[in-house]
């Protein structure tokens, strides 16, 4: 395997894991916000904001684990 399919790769996994890792994060968000007695509406906006601040966050951990591999 060459350097760029490994490199390929990695960026497929780290995406996939990003993913998942915000999906998880807003799934958990808006279970908590329904715990806490927010409407369903309300309960999706936190979960919206959380998987937006979560891939944010993802992504630039990515972006930098990229630049430090170089």
């Amino acid at each position: 395997m060459n350097s760029s399919a490994g490199m390929l790769g990695l960026l497929v996994l780290v995406t996939l894991v990003a993913g998942l890792v915000a999906a998880l994060a807003a799934a958990l968000a808006g279970l908590l916000a329904r715990m806490d007695g927010a409407s369903v509406a309300a309960a999706a906006l936190r979960a919206g904001g959380a998987f937006s601040v979560a891939l944010t966050v993802l992504t630039a951990l990515a972006a930098l684990g990229v630049s430090l591999l170089r």
